[in-house]
């Protein structure tokens, strides 16, 4: 795509400012690395990084029950959640595919008594997302906004990173667990108080952290103060390395509109107990009764060749499948990949290779997550 289509955050001349070492990605131009991959990967898992995500749908759905019709899209029970809680879940279509995974934050009332939702999307799907949650939605009197026009969406991420928004928050956020979020001021500057923050303790990293949405002019001032501070500005190359050691899925690659939340490996997302109807519901009823016949994997590699998404799964020297995400991993330091393979050959643990130009290297089947924070357990 031609770099004069490709959208920009609302934070791309800080980025450039900062470093920033751009690439097109779901139609965006955005940075994949600063300082290097390494250095930022390490930052996040030992100290705090700091991501613009602004590129992610953001969409607010208002009116009288908005979960119970959101509740016909998605197979998670959402009235599990209430307001100040979060849930992530799966858009499904028909035949239990994957249309999108996403983030749902229940809001509190307005002062006309109508409930609200955020809801937080792929890049690469957020056309597809509103246009399938508008269609069934809108009949119901549910409101769709778009709230990314002047919005920024940064995520801060990393063991430190609770203690560095008490600071700026001159407050405890003990009372905090995973996935809640709440309304903040930030004092990031003398006199000078950020308040109507949204704030989420989410994050796709593995480490603790927080989300945080607020205005462009907000956002620029929370980004010059926190690299005035020294923390360290991370691009989509760690971003995507640390999600990988977390065993957390990349739509498009580890999964899609193809694979189900059974074979992904998500089968704890559907809630088939609850008696209600959703799209896919009956597809995979039918799976969870007789089985499926792929699964996705952890794999990891012996030696130092790493794995790309589309490297071949050797058997008993025939191609059985490809991989969806590859990577070196820097926490482990060892190649690390995911793929589907045959379900019955995933249960046995059977021993595989992956083959990476031209050559064959021993792989062996390991439970995901491949890494998995202490403050996370």
């Amino acid at each position: 795509m031609n770099s004069k289509m490709l959208r920009k955050t609302p934070l791309h001349e800080l980025a450039l400012k900062a470093g920033g070492r751009m690439v097109p990605f779901a139609g965006w131009e955005m940075p994949t690395h600063f300082s290097g991959l390494i250095q930022e990967h390490e930052a996040v898992r030992k100290k705090i990084g700091f991501f613009d995500i602004s590129h992610m749908g953001i969409i607010k759905l208002t009116g009288q029950n908005p979960k119970d019709a959101l509740q016909k899209l998605v197979p998670t029970d959402l009235h599990r959640i209430s307001p100040g809680q979060a849930c992530y879940t799966l858009l499904l279509n028909d035949n239990g595919g994957i249309i999108d995974d996403l983030i749902i934050y229940d809001l509190d009332s307005n002062q006309s008594n109508e409930e609200s939702l955020i809801v937080v999307i792929n890049a690469s799907c957020t056309t597809k997302d509103i246009n399938w949650i508008k269609q069934h939605l809108e009949p119901e009197g549910i409101s769709i906004c778009n709230c990314n026009d002047d919005k920024v969406l940064l995520a801060l991420q990393g063991p430190h990173s609770r203690s560095y928004l008490e600071k700026l928050t001159n407050s405890s956020l003990d009372n905090m667990p995973n996935f809640s979020h709440q309304n903040i001021k930030l004092n990031i500057f003398p006199n000078h108080c950020i308040d109507d923050i949204f704030l989420a303790r989410t994050g796709y990293t593995g480490e603790d952290g927080f989300e945080i949405l607020l205005s462009t002019k907000q956002g620029h001032l929370l980004w010059n103060h926190l690299i005035d501070e020294g923390v360290t500005p991370c691009g989509l190359g760690s971003r995507n390395t640390l999600r990988l050691e977390a065993g957390m899925h990349l739509y498009g690659e580890d999964i899609n509109e193809t694979t189900t939340p059974f074979e992904a490996g998500l089968g704890w997302l559907v809630h088939l107990e609850m008696p209600k109807e959703f799209i896919g519901r009956k597809a995979l009823e039918n799976q969870a009764e007789k089985g499926h016949n792929s699964s996705l994997v952890g794999l990891k590699l012996k030696g130092r060749a790493i794995p790309r998404k589309g490297n071949s799964i050797i058997h008993e020297g025939k191609k059985i499948g490809e991989v969806t995400s590859g990577s070196w991993a820097p926490t482990l330091k060892e190649p690390i990949a995911m793929a589907y393979i045959n379900t019955e050959l995933a249960k046995a643990k059977t021993k595989l290779a992956i083959e990476i130009r031209g050559h064959t290297h021993p792989a062996e089947i390991v439970k995901r997550p491949f890494y998995r924070s202490s403050q996370m357990k």
